[in-house]
């Protein structure tokens, strides 16, 4: 059975957890750590994807310099997002080697946790398939209980975003769910580039939504059911 470890590490700046990934990355390469996912929030940031548009950043320097909000390219895939408080953040480091080399079904599998998450307040979350515009989990503001995939229309809004990078079969970035983020954040970017679709969070739906470290505790059987990994928690 596979064992990943969850460390929850609170608030962190991005560039200090993009550091973090890439040390663990390179030693997870060298089979020197084990799977490992880091749960955290961000400060306000917006991160720009391989394929992200720089005119997807609505909000020039001077505004971010007033906001507080910083900017980062990475080396994830996908477009424009915004990270800051009140989001959960995973970012799984994770061998899929020798059984789960299939970038489609990991992304899939980050999915299926987000999902499980929303499902534990009632929320009825879903992939919107073969759209490779809209990766990541959505639900119906009109009909929070039931997802029907396959079917979707506009009052379809995001609740948890996706962008991961491989090397060597070895994990990097991962997903961030949304809490109780400020949807203001995303009012800076235009979000993964969709300009169709809005931003929502469980406070946003109606949620009396609990901690983000609550939240990242939560993580925990949906990574060992989705997984079918032994997951334990530590702190740091």
């Amino acid at each position: 059975m596979r064992s990943i470890t969850l460390r929850w590490l609170g608030r962190v700046k991005y560039g200090e957890a993009h550091a973090l990934q890439q040390k663990l990355l390179d030693q997870r390469v060298r089979g020197e750590v084990g799977d490992t996912v880091l749960l955290l929030e961000h400060d306000p940031v917006i991160t720009l994807g391989r394929g992200a548009k720089m005119d997807h950043v609505l909000a020039d320097e001077g505004l971010r310099a007033r906001l507080g909000v910083e900017l980062h390219e990475t080396g994830r895939g996908g477009d424009v997002t915004y990270h800051g408080p009140g989001q959960l953040v995973a970012y799984p480091i994770l061998d899929l080697k020798p059984d789960r080399c299939d970038v489609r079904k990991y992304v899939r599998d980050l999915a299926e946790v987000m999902i499980g998450l929303a499902g534990d307040f009632g929320i009825a979350a879903g992939v919107v398939p073969n759209d490779p515009k809209l990766i990541g989990v959505w639900v119906d503001t009109d009909a929070t209980s039931t997802w029907a995939e396959g079917a979707h229309g506009p009052s379809i809004a995001k609740l948890g975003a996706i962008g991961v990078r491989l090397s060597r079969w070895v994990t990097m970035h991962g997903f961030a769910f949304n809490v109780s983020t400020a949807l203001s954040g995303f009012e800076l970017i235009v979000p993964c580039g969709i300009r169709d679709h809005a931003v929502t969070s469980l406070t946003a739906l109606g949620i009396n939504a609990p901690s983000v470290e609550e939240m990242a505790q939560r993580t925990a059987s949906h990574f060992a059911r989705v997984f079918g990994a032994l997951v334990t928690i530590k702190s740091g």
